[in-house]
C-alpha cells in the first residue's frame, strides 16, 4: 500500500479522538478557553450530559470574524505569542480544540469584543454552515451539539447520561476551584446545578465546592521553597472519604492529576488515616515555568517536574506541618442519627405496661462495692440522699446486691453499670481545659468529660496509642527507643518467610527497642521490647510486625516502612479497652492529647475523642 496524504476532515477527527475523549474534554477545553479570554463571568449550560448540547457563554475579551475563522484551523492559536513552549502562561495552547470539537459534532462560535460587532460561524462535522452577524453582549458564546452524533463508533462508547453529566460537573468545579476571581455557573436540563461567585477566597472557593463542612475541618497550607510555592487547604484526618475523587491538585492554576502528588499527598496522611480512606485536600502549586512541563498529554491533565523531588518533598512537609500545628483538632460533629438513638423516659407505654414513676425510690444495682455517698457507684445520687434522708441499705429482691429504698411503693429500674471513684478533691475549672474535666468512665472504654461547651467522649485505647506512637516518635528522633530486656526471653513460632523478613528488618526494630534473633527456621526469639510499651504481648507485636512487612515492606519507602512499625508497636502498647481508669488517669490522658500533634485521631485514622455540645444536650431533654 503506497504512502498517501490524509484529507483535512479526517485530520481533525483523528485529532478528534486524542482532544474529545468523551463531553466533558470538549467542555474542559472551551471552559479553559474562556478563562485565558480574560473572563470574570462563565455559564455553562448543558443537556443530556453534555450529550446533546454544550454551551459555554463568557464575557472575555471577544473575537472579530478574521480570528473567528483563524481560530477553527488546526494549530492556530494565540496563547504562544513569543514561541516559547517553556514558558506557557495559559491553559489551553495546542490550536486543536476547536477545530477537532467541530469535525464531530455541530460546532457555533458567537463573538463580540466591546465597541465591535458581534459575529457567528458554524460549521458543522467539519462543513461550514454559516457565517454571518450575530447580536450578543461583549464576550463569547460556544455551542457544541449532537457530539459524535454522525460518528457512532465513538458515540457508543460514551457512557450513561448521568456519567457524562458527573465528568462534566467535575471539570467546572475543578477550573472553578483554580479561579476564585471569575464568577462561574452551570445548568444541567434546566436545573441550576453550581453557582459560585467571584472575588471568593481560595478556602471559601474550595469549600463552597466541595463541602461546606471543610471550612471548619480542615488546615491553610503556606509554603514556599526555591521559587515554588505551595498554598491550599487539606482536610483533617478524620475528615476523609471513601475514594480519591475529592483530591484537587493544581500546578500553575491548571487542574492535573499527577501520581506524583497523589503519591506525596497519601505519603503525607501515612498512619493517620485508614488505608482505605482518602484525603479532602485542594493544593495550587506555583512553580516557575521553565521547571515543569505541561506538554505531556494532549489533554494537559498531566504534567512533568524538573526536580520531582522537590515538589514531592514540599507537599510531604507542607501538608504534615499544618497537620502538626491543628494539635489535637479533630473532625467531630454528631451524626443526627445518634439524637434518635437516645430513649425517652417519656416515651408511650406498651398496653398494660405498669407505669414507672419518676420520684425519689429504690435504687439496684449488680456490683457489690457500692459507696453509699455515691448513690450505686456513680450512676446516680438517690433523691433522698440529696434531700438529707437517710436510705437504708437492704439486700435487693433478686439477691444480685444493695438496693437504697425509701418506704414510697414506687421505684427506678436498675441502673446502668458505670464507675466513678469518689474524689473529693475539689475538680479543676472546665473552662482551663479544650477537652475538659474527666467525670466518669463507662464501659471501661469511654472517658465521659466534661468541657465548657459541651460533653466530651474519648476512646481510651484509640487515644493512647496515639500518644504512644508520638512519644515513640520522638524518641526514634533523638537516636533509638529505649529497650526493656525480658527477664526470660520469649520465643515466637512463625513460618519461615515471616523470619526471614523479621530478620531482614532487626536492625531497624532494633532501633526502636524490639530486640530480636533468628531461633531456628521457623521462631524469632524475643529479647528485649520497647519500653515505652511495657511487658505487653511481644508474642502478638512480633506476628502483627511480621504481617505489616508482608503487606508493605515492598510497596513502602524506609521511612514509610519504619511509620508502620511504629504504628504497630503503639497499637500493642497502648491501654486496652475495658481497663478501669482512676480519675486522675483519665485527666493525664486529656492533658497529654491537648498538647499531642494528631491526638484527634488513632494510628489507623478514626477519631479519639467526639463532642456533644450544650446544645444537643438540652435537645435530648426538650429544653430548645
Amino acid at each position: 500500500m503506497s504512502i498517501r496524504r490524509l484529507p483535512s476532515h479526517l485530520v481533525n477527527r483523528i485529532a478528534a479522538g486524542e482532544v474529545v475523549e468523551r463531553p466533558a474534554s470538549a467542555l474542559k477545553e472551551l471552559v479553559e478557553n474562556a478563562i485565558d479570554s480574560g473572563a470574570t463571568r462563565i455559564a455553562v449550560v448543558l443537556s443530556a450530559g453534555g450529550i446533546e448540547r454544550i454551551e459555554v457563554a463568557d464575557d472575555g475579551c471577544g473575537m472579530v470574524p478574521d480570528e473567528i475563522a483563524l481560530a477553527l484551523e488546526r494549530h492556530a492559536t494565540s496563547k504562544l505569542p513569543d514561541e516559547d513552549i517553556d514558558r506557557v502562561a495559559t491553559l489551553g495552547f495546542r490550536g486543536e480544540a476547536l477545530p477537532s470539537i467541530a469535525s464531530v459534532a455541530r460546532l457555533t462560535i458567537e463573538s463580540r469584543p466591546r465597541g465591535s460587532e458581534g459575529w457567528a460561524r458554524t460549521v458543522d462535522n467539519g462543513v461550514l454552515e454559516r457565517d454571518g452577524p450575530a447580536a450578543l453582549p461583549p464576550g463569547t458564546r460556544v455551542v457544541a451539539e449532537a457530539l459524535f452524533a454522525q460518528v457512532p463508533a465513538r458515540r457508543k462508547f460514551l457512557r450513561s447520561t448521568r456519567s457524562e453529566y458527573a465528568a462534566c460537573l467535575d471539570v467546572v468545579r475543578r477550573l472553578a476551584m483554580a479561579r476564585p476571581d471569575i464568577a462561574f455557573s452551570l445548568e444541567h436540563d434546566g436545573r441550576r446545578a453550581l453557582s459560585v461567585a467571584a472575588a471568593e477566597s481560595r478556602p471559601a472557593r474550595v469549600a463552597a465546592l466541595t463541602d461546606r463542612a471543610l471550612a471548619d475541618n480542615s488546615v491553610a497550607i503556606d509554603l514556599e521553597r526555591d521559587g515554588h510555592v505551595l498554598g491550599g487547604v487539606a482536610g483533617l484526618p478524620t475528615f476523609h472519604r471513601g475514594v480519591a475523587d475529592h483530591q484537587y491538585l493544581f500546578v500553575n492554576g491548571r487542574p492535573v492529576r499527577d501520581r506524583l502528588l497523589i503519591g506525596a499527598i497519601r505519603g503525607a496522611y501515612a498512619e493517620m488515616m485508614p488505608r482505605d480512606r482518602h484525603a479532602v485536600v485542594a493544593l495550587f502549586l506555583d512553580v516557575p515555568p521553565s521547571e515543569v512541563d505541561v506538554n505531556v498529554h494532549p489533554a494537559k491533565t498531566e504534567v512533568r517536574f524538573r526536580d520531582p523531588a522537590l515538589v514531592r518533598g514540599m507537599i510531604v512537609s507542607g501538608l504534615r506541618r499544618a497537620l502538626d500545628a491543628a494539635g489535637h483538632r479533630v473532625a467531630h460533629s454528631a451524626p443526627t442519627d445518634i439524637m434518635a438513638m437516645w430513649q425517652q423516659e417519656n416515651s408511650p407505654r406498651l398496653s398494660g405496661e405498669p407505669r414507672v414513676e419518676h420520684a425519689p425510690g429504690m435504687f439496684s444495682t449488680s456490683r457489690g462495692d457500692v459507696d453509699p455517698r455515691l448513690g450505686g457507684g456513680g450512676a446516680g445520687v438517690s433523691p433522698s440522699d440529696a434531700l438529707g434522708a437517710a436510705p437504708h441499705p437492704t439486700l435487693s429482691p433478686q439477691g444480685r446486691g444493695l438496693s437504697f429504698q425509701d418506704q414510697r411503693p414506687t421505684f427506678f429500674a436498675a441502673p446502668p453499670a458505670a464507675r466513678s471513684v469518689p474524689d473529693w478533691t475539689p475538680p479543676p475549672a472546665t473552662n482551663d481545659y479544650p477537652l475538659g474535666v474527666a467525670r466518669g468512665q463507662v464501659a471501661r472504654t469511654y472517658i465521659v468529660a466534661e468541657a465548657e461547651d459541651g460533653l466530651v467522649l474519648v476512646d481510651q485505647h484509640a487515644a493512647h496509642e496515639r500518644l504512644v506512637l508520638e512519644r515513640m516518635r520522638a524518641a526514634l528522633a533523638g537516636g533509638r527507643v529505649a529497650s526493656q530486656a525480658l527477664l526470660i526471653p520469649e520465643v515466637v513460632e512463625l513460618d519461615e518467610p515471616a523470619c526471614d523478613r523479621l530478620e531482614a528488618r532487626a536492625a531497624e526494630l532494633a532501633d526502636f527497642g524490639l530486640e530480636l534473633e533468628r531461633f531456628g527456621a521457623r521462631a524469632m526469639l524475643v529479647r528485649a521490647t520497647p519500653a515505652l510499651l511495657g511487658s505487653g504481648d511481644p508474642k502478638g507485636l512480633v506476628t502483627d510486625l511480621a504481617d505489616e512487612l508482608a503487606a508493605y515492606d515492598e510497596a513502602l519507602s524506609l521511612r514509610e516502612r519504619l511509620d508502620a512499625i511504629a504504628g504497630t508497636m503503639a497499637c500493642h502498647g497502648s491501654v486496652r479497652a475495658g481497663r478501669v481508669l482512676s480519675p486522675a488517669e483519665m485527666n493525664a490522658l486529656l492533658r497529654e492529647m491537648e498538647v499531642t500533634p494528631h491526638s484527634g485521631q488513632c494510628n489507623h485514622g478514626r477519631p479519639t475523642w467526639v463532642k456533644l455540645d450544650l446544645k444537643s444536650v438540652a435537645k435530648l431533654f426538650g429544653r430548645t
